[in-house]
């Protein structure tokens, strides 16, 4: 995919650069553009941001006349009554979609199952044979029976696969409805990707998407990732040199406003999808396994067949020879040798278990069934098996295990811890704080931010940003700070937005007197390095001593101890002689460690619980700090007492020998980037042969998503993952009812429990498939003698039937008391399960 995308991009810049060889091509604008206002036509202004053509950008006097040229205020925005004639002029953001496959389609996709095609070799055979010794209609039954399974095994995929389809398409288009924030009649406010048009003016901040082709208004620091359109790991520094942002792009850095120039199918990347189709599928571990099974029999019924003939004809032969006759041949001789390779047919019709396929597919089917209940969807019904067979769980924190809703829980500032209780906010400053000491502390909140305060048409408030500066803002709001007038208070003169390298977030304002004031917020242990100062009791500023320092540390480790994230807060006032354009990096006033805390889901313990019964190792692996992570996996089950918890820069420096020794006992790993989440999976699937399930909600994961066997990409939280391994568990595992000619399906209940039926009455599907098998027991055994080889019985046959299979409830009872001792080389797996299969399974 990634190759056809540079190639694709790559083969279209040279086309632009032939084209701007050849000369400017001449545009001409519509009437219906030119009667709406507009004075550039769509194709030109696509061309411009497409072709990076800075001389054109130039020529119609940079994003300004741009702008003008779309009549819109780069201030303003543009305005909700303009939508519909700029939708119709310049396009809509949305891509041309291939067409839905039909349902013959998956079908056809069901019917390329190995084991299916030698079945259907196999009926046909039979059918030929059947007819040829045993006549009409005799001889089609053994072969329909095996086309009956095909078609069933074909139709339940297919139908199944065909629903899911339905279901993501759906999923897809909510999928896609990306909420983005942009400037419209003067107000910031959020829309869907979507409603996008031409002339918006988009606000970009790490992280985010760029939702389509434009040109650069203002920015701080702003770097784009490239990567997904031209393969290149180097960033690209977005600047008035380089103004130009393409869809699909990433903010890597800083913070920005773009004006929207070209949308949809015009897009750099709409250009590029026309060119690209979907790849292929590899095949799941259970297909894989049921293709060799089906293979090995094959092969060895056919030799069987082969030997059987062979012999049962060289006999026939030899017979022939001692009574002289070897040269006289008769129809019935013929008949003979028909017979013969009848049976060695049957050899192989009988070998290859027609009835798999259709057990395992039914199993998958119901599986699938559960999962959609539980609103986890998976695209296609062989997937299921897949995730029945994972024994490990990497997952991330933020979002997966807790809310991703930030609050401040505690608060250090002028000496003194506070906790916050619920909304009781007018505790944390007592009558003797210092009125500067607020004033200074909202300043630092509300100036150095990358998030916003707006309110909506109804006059609501709310907070657009990231949910650690959310829940600052937040915080800030409930003490009586006022977010617009201290933005209009001060003057921002420069900022250095946080990333993942500085951990930090840095502004210098202009203050009403004139005066020069810095702030700084970020990763504790960064901002605390970089003050000198502190705000003690009394409000007053005092030297921050080497006693001091080890006391603030201590506050910011006992926050951490409570998997709580901590920021500290700090200012410097600037004098005359500074460059005004500088921030600096140290000599600081520290304000306050503030401490953040995103809680934990309250379902997570019991679902992580849930996987440890079932033999499942959880491994949280978070970018947070180690004593965050560790209180996090604590709380949440995770990190057990003979557990390992490291820090991604020290398991990336370990040597092989090392992480082989370290990864069975490593519960939480804590500061990784993406490559060390990769780097476990990798090691978790290659060296240990483990199946790996990935969880995670953010781009950042996708490395580790898309090198795992089971990739969990989550929406809006990610404990359904437990429901996901627990239904598809019912498949694979040892512990739910198998299906097994009626007793065995009642012992198969408990595997471990004494037992048997308790709550059989509770499950309404248990209960059907011990009817519906009884019943097709008996109608077989009654009445279809001629087609499936039975004799009707008699009532007292009937009755020894049944005091024979029950014999098995009383052995069953007796086998669950005999010790079972596992000599798997690989690490014991809680309770004793271990869902490993035999051999190294990749998705």
């Amino acid at each position: 995919m990634e190759e056809k995308i540079r190639v694709a991009l790559y083969v279209q810049k040279a086309a632009l650069q032939f084209i701007d060889a050849a000369g400017r091509t001449e545009y001409k604008l519509s009437g219906e553009a030119r009667e709406a206002g507009f004075t550039i036509d769509p194709d030109e202004l696509a061309s411009i941001v497409r072709g990076h053509d800075i001389k054109g950008l130039k020529h119609y006097n940079g994003v300004e006349g741009i702008a003008q040229k779309v009549s819109v205020s780069l201030n303003e925005g543009v305005h909700e009554s303009d939508i519909p004639i700029r939708q119709k002029i310049y396009g809509i953001n949305r891509y041309t979609e291939k067409p839905p496959r039909t349902f013959l389609m998956f079908v056809w996709d069901a019917l390329q199952d190995l084991t299916l095609i030698i079945l259907m070799v196999c009926a046909v055979a039979s059918i030929g044979v059947g007819l040829a010794t045993e006549g009409w209609p005799k001889g089609l039954y053994d072969g329909l029976g095996i086309i009956l399974s095909i078609f069933l095994v074909v139709m339940v995929t297919a139908i199944s696969d065909y629903k899911q389809s339905l279901q993501f398409r759906d999923l897809d288009k909510e999928k896609k409805k990306i909420i983005i924030q942009v400037t419209r009649d003067e107000r910031r406010q959020k829309i869907s990707i979507y409603d996008l048009v031409v002339g918006d003016v988009v606000h970009l901040s790490i992280g985010d998407q760029v939702p389509a082709d434009g040109i650069l208004i203002s920015g701080h620091s702003l770097v784009i990732d490239e990567s997904s359109l031209s393969g290149e790991s180097e960033p690209v520094n977005i600047d008035e040199e380089r103004p130009f942002l393409l869809s699909g792009t990433k903010v890597q850095d800083g913070s920005g406003k773009m004006l929207v120039t070209t949308v949809g199918m015009r897009t750099e990347w709409g250009k590029l999808m026309e060119t690209l189709n979907e790849g292929g599928q590899d095949e799941t571990p259970l297909q894989v396994k049921l293709n060799g099974v089906a293979t090995i029999i094959g092969k060895i019924g056919l030799t069987f067949a082969v030997i059987t003939f062979l012999v049962l004809t060289g006999r026939f032969l030899v017979e022939k020879a001692i009574k002289h006759k070897i040269t006289d041949w008769s129809s019935t001789d013929a008949l003979t040798l028909i017979n013969y390779f009848a049976v060695s047919v049957t050899i192989i019709v009988v070998a290859v278990p027609e009835g798999l396929p259709l057990a395992v597919t039914l199993s998958l089917a119901f599986a699938m069934k559960k999962l959609m209940n539980d609103r986890a969807l998976v695209r296609h019904l062989s997937a299921c098996e897949t995730m029945g067979s994972a024994n490990c769980i990497c997952t991330d924190k933020t979002g997966t295990l807790t809310t991703n809703h930030m609050v401040v829980d505690k608060i250090w500032i002028c000496h003194k811890i506070t906790k916050i209780q619920s909304n009781k906010y007018e505790d944390i400053f007592q009558s003797e704080t210092s009125r500067e000491v607020l004033n200074i502390f909202l300043q630092a909140i509300f100036q150095n931010t990358n998030s916003e305060v707006v309110k909506d048409k109804e006059g609501k408030t709310s907070i657009l940003g990231t949910p650690t500066e959310s829940a600052l803002l937040e915080f800030g709001l409930i003490l009586g700070g006022d977010f617009d007038a201290q933005r209009r208070e001060c003057k921002i003169i420069k900022v250095e937005p946080f990333n993942s390298v500085r951990k930090k977030m840095s502004v210098l304002v202009a203050l009403p007197g004139g005066r020069m004031r810095a702030f700084c917020k970020g990763a504790s242990e960064i901002v605390l390095g970089m003050c000198d100062k502190v705000i003690d009791e009394s409000g007053e500023t005092v030297t921050l001593s080497e006693e001091q320092v080890g006391y603030i540390t201590d506050v910011i480790n006992s926050f951490a101890s409570e998997a709580l994230r901590t920021l500290c807060l700090a200012f410097k006032d600037l004098n005359e002689s500074s460059d005004e354009n500088s921030i600096p990096e140290s000599g600081y006033i520290l304000i306050t460690v503030v401490g953040i805390k995103d809680p934990v889901r309250p379902e997570v313990r019991e679902a992580v619980q849930t996987c440890l019964a079932a033999g499942i190792t959880v491994r949280m692996v978070t970018g947070d700090n180690i004593n965050t992570a560790i209180a996090i996996a604590k709380e949440c089950g995770i990190l057990t007492s003979d557990g390992e918890a490291v820090e991604g820069p020290e398991f990336r420096n370990m040597s092989p020998d090392e992480m082989k020794r370290i990864i069975p006992k490593l519960q939480v790993m804590a500061r990784s980037l993406p490559l060390d989440k990769h780097t476990l999976v990798t090691q978790l699937r290659n060296t240990f042969r483990d199946v790996v399930a990935v969880t995670g909600d953010g781009t950042n994961d996708a490395p580790a998503l898309h090198e795992a066997d089971i990739g969990l990409a989550m929406g809006i939280a990610g404990t359904e993952l437990v429901g996901v391994v627990q239904e598809v568990g019912a498949v694979m595992s040892d512990n739910r009812e198998n299906g097994q000619e009626v007793f065995n399906e009642i012992n198969s209940r408990e595997m471990e429990k004494i037992n048997v039926f308790r709550g059989i009455f509770s499950s309404w599907m248990f209960i059907g498939i011990i009817v519906v098998t009884v019943a097709f027991q008996v109608i077989i055994v009654e009445f279809l003698g001629t087609f499936a080889s039975t004799v009707p019985l008699s009532w007292q046959l009937w009755v020894l039937s049944v005091v024979i299979g029950a014999i098995s409830m009383p052995l069953a009872v007796v086998i669950k008391f005999i010790p079972v001792k596992n000599n798997s080389p690989k690490r014991q797996y809680h309770n004793g399960y271990d869902l490993l299969p035999s051999g190294p399974d990749l998705a």
